[in-house]
């Protein structure tokens, strides 16, 4: 099978010059520093990292850098201000913070090679710039972007829906790194830009890097990846950034082998803040079946594929609530001491007697993802070294 997944390894560590910061939104911003090549966005798996508060709501520093570290130990990289960070409830003050908070966890941890997306999503084109400088400034090295719902009537119509192409193009030109864009019905009032729509974003904004579909439809993901996943679109359309390829995301594990088969670069999906080991597994297991059209291997993904469906339906189902109550839930079991805590206002906690039914459903996923983390202790006692340092491997590829 020749496709390919975007998957050789960032070039060697560098840096491109830096936008200048003038322009729409971009007044009185500071100009961002260079970017870093060796933290180029790359296929994998990402996750939403949800925005941990005390009991009075205030941000919880400690205990999202380390959420942060373990997730990039076991390769799996953050984004940082989305919609499971509850990016509607935080101030521009506190998204700097939580980007240079991790940044500086991953200094303190040798995993300076992390690249970071974060949340831009202003409720304007202006709005947008500011947040893009500001993640830049902190140490992000993407945004991702999704279309504001407040007046999803309008952008719904002809006429909105060219508004909105020219916000995403104005903003990329803007945007002194690449920005991800980012498709969610559910979170934006129900725009969902279609795959024509997409592509031809994809084609007029040269600092696109990529698209997160969170409206979990796979066919439009085959559609835009037959265009944008071959080599001919690279020549064709460059990106800004040479190094950084267009990467499309789907936004649930539950499809992350069907989107890898149809060209996709991995997920971005909030079950891997829960069990990071086996989502990043069925990722290498994919795609490793792929490359090498090994059926064994395709069983064993067809496997890991239904146990990791079935519990990201299960856990999505109860949304930010749902993933932090299952983090304060399985600190025990799964080996770290911190707390997922509460929303912030007004979202609510989890249901009342959710909690029997929800842990029965993680079950089967739980016992797998302690099986990994045994696993990657034998083997780093073996090698006589920490298991440590996951996203600084060589990242997988398809060919």
């Amino acid at each position: 099978m020749t496709s390919t997944l975007h998957g050789a390894p960032p070039p060697p560590l560098g840096a491109l010059a830096p936008t200048t910061g003038t322009g729409n939104g971009a007044a009185g911003r500071s100009v961002p520093p260079p970017a870093i090549i060796s933290r180029a966005l790359r296929p994998g798996i990402y996750a939403p990292v949800p925005t941990f508060f005390t009991a009075n709501e205030e941000l919880d520093l400690v205990s999202f850098s380390k959420h942060v570290v373990r997730l990039a130990q076991a390769g799996v990289f953050p984004v940082i201000s989305g919609s499971t960070g509850e990016a509607p409830h935080l101030t521009p003050p506190e998204r700097t913070a939580l980007i240079k908070a991790a940044r500086s966890a991953f200094a303190s941890n040798r995993l300076d090679g992390v690249p970071i997306i974060a949340g831009a999503n202003g409720s304007s084109l202006k709005h947008s710039i500011e947040l893009a400088y500001d993640a830049a400034s902190a140490g992000a090295d993407a945004v991702i972007v999704i279309p504001s719902g407040y007046f999803a009537g309008v952008t719904n119509t002809s006429d909105g829906k060219a508004a909105l192409r020219e916000f995403y193009i104005e903003l990329a030109n803007h945007s002194p790194i690449p920005i991800l864009i980012y498709n969610y019905p559910g979170a934006s009032g129900g725009i969902n830009m279609d795959s024509d729509f997409l592509i031809d974003l994809a084609k007029s904004a040269p600092n696109t890097c990529g698209l997160k579909l969170t409206c979990n439809e796979i066919g439009k993901l085959l559609r835009i990846c037959s265009v944008t996943a071959v080599p001919e679109f690279a020549t064709s359309y460059p990106r800004k950034f040479p190094y950084i390829p267009f990467l499309v995301f789907t936004g649930y594990s539950d499809t992350l082998y069907p989107a890898l088969i149809a060209r996709g670069a991995g997920a971005i999906t909030g079950l891997a803040n829960l069990v990071p080991h086996t989502v990043r597994r069925l990722f290498d297991i994919a795609v490793t079946s792929i490359n090498a059209g090994s059926t064994n291997h395709m069983i064993e993904a067809q496997a890991l594929q239904s146990t990791v469906a079935q519990a990201d339906f299960n856990l999505s189902t109860h949304g930010i609530a749902g993933i932090k109550w299952a983090l304060s839930r399985y600190g025990a079991d799964l080996g770290y001491d911190y707390t997922g805590g509460l929303p912030r206002k007004p979202l609510p906690p989890l249901s009342a007697g959710v909690d029997l039914q929800l842990e029965r459903q993680l079950h089967e996923i739980i016992v797998r993802e302690k099986a990994l983390l045994r696993e990657r202790e034998q083997i780093g006692a073996t090698a006589g070294v920490g298991a440590s340092a996951g996203p600084n491997r060589s990242t997988t590829s398809l060919r």
